[in-house]
């Protein structure tokens, strides 16, 4: 960037883009470093070696984001609770500005042209992020986020909080989440701010070099917050968990069972595709194709947020591969999707003398000891009637750990679907596995497409969407639901 044009800015103090956080940075430095007075920073013009470093620091900040910026985030964490509350009510209550008073709501409101991205044109790039960070704020439905937001930094206040460790430390795990969210936000809204000021500063000073700069910056972030805007849709208490899938073949003996395990495969490429790990956890095999039923885990960031859109029943009509007479069948298969919770986040406690454990020779190929042990371990909650089972470790305890950790997902489950006075989503997509509950439908014949009949969206490519490519139908249903939950 260019230093005149940032010293000139500088010297404008009244309408330049450092004098907004002049006040923030001297609360930064007398909060940081009592030795050091605030006036020795920006007092006067005549240290030029302390201006010359900080615009030397901005010319080399490609992101355009500020020092000032950097020392404000720095300062709200690192203050006091107190602190933190008043800064973030301010920050959501004010929002930044241009030196000329422009923020984001009236760059919505002006409804600039939104262009293509290949277009060069600023004003087409803030207002497409501008419109973004409008959809974040209402997916995350903004307003009940600062009023929560605020009851929670109440109850960190209490000082008897932590005579009960596990509900601290759910209040404190929220209240960080919920920060994260506003922090987010408000960087968002002063990133595009700062490079709509380097825009303008640049056109009066006639820089071409910075002009173009700050356009591809502003471009560069156009592109990234459409990722937020996905990861807005995932704010759930536990979108953020790894999960279980399970899938379970319905009525229709092999024809089913083939299919089921065509589901399962789906699962399986579609979490290798997003990159997360894949485990087999229970299996049965079908007697001559697919899976009666079977469970993986799925490891990864979001995994549960983004499959719990495949929740209930999946129809699929073919033309039987098993039926000489190559008539046209229909067939079932059932998905259940269970978070998997973090220590000290389960909502059920297990007691051992409520489970009754059945160990039982695995199936399968399996190895050296597979077929001629007792490894495999089937565990049932007696009061509930849940049950787990896993064969696919090669000991009995390996199994039977597996088989824990499923069963207590699924008792989880189950109590946060009680408490919501709902359903359990599990035994639902599990025994609604029929006609009339089934949310996706897989036509192979007469014609091809794959059709989502809880939004509508289809598409005609059925071999890319067994092969794992169903982000789509995910991102249409929870756009959908979102979209449901804010009217």
């Amino acid at each position: 960037m260019s230093s005149n044009i940032l010293r000139k800015a500088y010297n404008k103090r009244p309408s330049s883009i450092i004098s907004r956080y002049q006040s923030i940075s001297k609360l930064f430095l007398s909060s940081s470093n009592p030795q050091i007075q605030s006036t020795d920073f920006y007092s006067s013009i005549d240290k030029p070696q302390h201006h010359a470093s900080k615009f030397e620091f901005l010319s080399k900040n490609a992101s355009g984001v500020s020092l000032a910026s950097n020392k404000r985030l720095n300062f709200s964490c690192g203050c006091s609770l107190n602190n933190t509350r008043l800064l973030f009510s301010t920050q959501a209550a004010v929002q930044p500005s241009t030196a000329d008073g422009l923020t984001v709501d009236a760059i919505v409101a002006n409804q600039w042209t939104i262009l293509d991205e290949s277009e060069s044109d600023w004003k087409s790039h803030a207002s497409a992020i501008a419109q973004s960070i409008r959809l974040i704020k209402k997916r995350l439905q903004w307003e009940k986020l600062k009023v929560r937001l605020e009851m929670l930094s109440f109850q960190l206040e209490k000082p008897d909080l932590w005579d009960d460790p596990v509900h601290a430390g759910k209040i404190s795990r929220e209240h960080g989440s919920l920060m994260g969210k506003m922090k987010l936000v408000n960087g968002l809204e002063q990133e595009l701010i700062e490079h709509i000021d380097m825009i303008k500063l640049a056109r009066e000073e006639e820089d071409h070099d910075l002009e173009s700069e700050s356009v591809k910056a502003l471009l560069k972030m156009r592109q990234s917050v459409k990722e937020k805007e996905l990861e807005a849709l995932l704010a759930g208490e536990h979108d953020s968990c790894s999960c279980y899938i399970e899938v379970q073949a319905g009525a229709g003996g092999t024809e089913s069972m083939d299919w089921a395990g065509m589901v399962m495969q789906m699962y399986k490429m579609w979490a290798e595709r997003r990159g997360y790990g894949v485990t087999v956890v229970d299996e049965m095999r079908g007697e001559i194709a697919g899976i009666k039923r079977a469970t993986i885990k799925v490891d990864g960031e979001y995994a549960y947020g983004y499959a719990k859109a495949e929740v209930g029943a999946h129809r699929l009509v073919r033309i039987s591969p098993f039926d000489a007479a190559k008539r046209r069948h229909t067939s079932f298969a059932a998905v259940a999707v269970t978070p998997i919770l973090g220590d000290g986040s389960h909502h059920v406690q297990i007691n051992e003398s409520d489970l009754r454990i059945e160990r039982y020779r695995s199936g399968g190929a399996g190895g050296q000891h597979a077929n001629v042990t007792d490894s495999a371990v089937r565990i049932t909650h007696i009061p509930t009637g849940i049950t787990a089972a896993c064969q696919n470790e090669r000991s009995q305890h390996q199994n039977k750990a597996s088989a824990m950790a499923v069963l207590q997902s699924r008792l989880d489950q189950r109590e946060m679907a009680r408490q919501a006075q709902m359903n359990s989503q599990y035994t639902q997509s599990l025994t609604d596995n029929s006609w009339g509950n089934q949310i996706r439908s897989y036509v192979l014949h007469p014609y091809r497409m794959v059709k989502d009949l809880r939004t509508n969206f289809e598409v005609s490519d059925t071999d890319s969407v067994l092969e794992g490519e169903i982000d789509d139908f995910i991102l249409s249903f929870l756009t959908d639901s979102m979209d449901k939950e804010n009217e």
